[in-house]
């Protein structure tokens, strides 16, 4: 009786595992007949992408990364689990990605980014001698915190460098030079600061006893313009008249010095003057 119970014991026991295996291999089933694969062959270093790392297309996640493999010394093949759901297509391209600080670890991580290069609609069908589907790959961008630290110190090393060849003895210097000038001329400013306020007082008070001056300087120029300039063209023209006639008297006194005496009236001819 005892084996009886050992015997059935037994035998649910293997009618579990069988269920268990069934259920794993359906659910496995189920699942691989949601997913895709695809591959991925790049030359760029894929520093901390890893297997199950996220595959995100257009932000949204659509599968995870299988595998990261050597091809040889050069290439290497990445492995994707994608979607039925997800829009692949021969548009779509693949980015090595980081998203965080650093390339590894609880700061950050590194995952696969799918978007579409051109318009094309077309499916993505393996290539002839090839088991998986390639999508293109892009240049990565991943840049870990050490790699971004190492750039930021060569920067600054660059930086302090032409700094130290600026600023020689001669130009530190002529800085020196220049600062203590600047202190002597703040110094003066300082020291005379009452006489420049009494300056800019006066200098205010003058502008306005200026303004006058200036309007009744409008009203002299107005009447000058208006008056004296019409009176001063009319004499002008009288002088150039009277220049014009006794320019003709001089002429006529070079031809007949006698028109000083007897003017310029004509004389009455005496008898036998006029043959």
């Amino acid at each position: 009786m005892k084996r009886d119970v050992d015997n059935k014991a037994r035998l649910a026991f293997a009618v579990v595992l069988l269920l268990a295996a069934a259920g794993g291999a359906g659910w496995y089933l189920l699942s691989s007949s949601r997913y895709t694969t695809y591959q991925i062959v790049t030359r760029d270093p894929v520093s901390g992408l890893i297997a199950d790392a996220p595959v995100e297309y257009h932000g949204v996640d659509v599968g995870k990364v299988k595998s990261v493999e050597l091809i040889d010394s050069r290439s290497i093949r990445i492995l994707l689990s994608i979607e039925h759901s997800a829009p692949v297509t021969a548009a779509t391209v693949a980015t090595i990605t980081a998203r965080g600080l650093a390339a590894r670890g609880f700061t950050g991580y590194v995952y696969v980014s799918l978007e579409d290069a051109s318009t094309d609609s077309g499916r993505v069908v393996a290539r002839p001698g090839e088991r998986y589907p390639a999508i293109p790959a892009t240049p990565p961008k991943t840049e870990s915190l050490d790699v971004a630290f190492s750039k930021m110190n060569d920067n600054v090393e660059f930086i302090s460098e032409r700094v130290r060849t600026a600023l020689d003895d001669k130009t530190v210097a002529s800085f020196k030079q220049s600062a203590k000038n600047l202190e002597r001329v703040t110094k003066t400013l300082a020291d005379n600061n009452d006489k420049l306020n009494a300056i800019i007082v006066n200098g205010g008070r003058a502008s306005y006893q200026l303004q006058p001056v200036l309007e009744s300087s409008r009203d002299t120029l107005k009447e000058l313009r208006t008056q004296i300039l019409p009176e001063a063209h009319k004499t002008l023209t009288s002088l150039d008249n009277l220049s014009t006639l006794l320019t003709g008297f001089a002429t006529k006194v070079n031809k007949d010095p006698s028109v000083i005496v007897r003017g310029t009236v004509p004389t009455p001819l005496g008898p036998g003057e006029g043959q």
